[in-house]
């Protein structure tokens, strides 16, 4: 294990920049990141890399419909793979649930990382808690938010023009939704040995949609270490 984290660490360091700057923090979202190191992968890679003899997979970028499968043929390709670092904006909220399942399933007491300076955010938080052993670095940011069904604004526009009916059959559809992939969400944490009080305590007292007229426009919140260990998000110290 002390082999496994010291080769991780060392790796952070070449990945990383020597001396990471003070961060400037988002005034809007003020326990994260002005800038968010995730990624501008529009599909997340998954990239072997080999140092001091410890393996370890490298996905970065957004989680994709196709991530499950990637996920499940490059552990199959790499048994000697040893962790799975991450940095990613998110993406499918199923896919994430799902890849976190194969990590579980197929990784054979795989680490998860957030390295330093790297986001692991929204879809990414469920890939991650697919680990066995769980570690956020100081420095790393696990960012939560309150998922939303009504990202499509073309739809909900469309439904309010085409009148009354239409849009309570949207508003209709999702609550339904919504209230399936909460669910889901749930029994996958109580799956994955998180506690299921970061849901109500932390993600849905998040914002969905932040609203100019609110003083409080913040709709991210990136944990602390130690809430993060409290949760048990993290489950080995970083």
């Amino acid at each position: 294990m002390r082999k496994i984290i010291r080769s991780s660490l060392l790796l952070a360091a070449l990945i990383a920049s020597p001396a990471l700057p003070q961060v400037a923090m988002d005034p809007v979202n003020p326990t994260c990141p002005l800038e968010p190191n995730w990624t501008a992968n529009t599909e997340m890679t998954i990239t072997p890399l080999e140092i001091d003899g410890t393996k370890v997979l490298l996905a970065e970028g957004a989680v994709d419909t196709g991530l499950p499968e990637r996920m499940k043929k490059a552990l199959l390709e790499n048994p000697d793979a040893s962790e799975i670092w991450l940095r990613s904006p998110g993406g499918d909220a199923r896919a994430g649930n799902e890849t976190g399942r194969i990590i579980r399933k197929e990784g054979r007491g795989m680490i998860t990382r957030v390295p330093k300076g790297w986001t692991c955010f929204s879809a990414c938080n469920f890939v991650f808690m697919g680990g066995q052993i769980r570690i956020i670095e100081q420095g790393g940011n696990f960012m939560v938010h309150m998922f939303t069904m009504t990202g499509d604004r073309n739809a909900i526009d469309y439904s309010v023009e085409m009148g009354t009916d239409s849009t309570v059959g949207l508003i209709s559809e999702v609550e339904q939704e919504s209230a399936q992939l909460a669910a889901e969400d749930s029994f996958f944490l109580v799956r994955m040995g998180v506690s299921i009080k970061l849901l109500t305590d932390i993600m849905y007292k998040q914002k969905a949609v932040a609203t100019q007229d609110s003083l409080d426009r913040s709709t991210r919140r990136c944990l602390t270490i130690d809430e993060a260990l409290y949760y048990s998000v993290a489950n080995t110290p970083g």
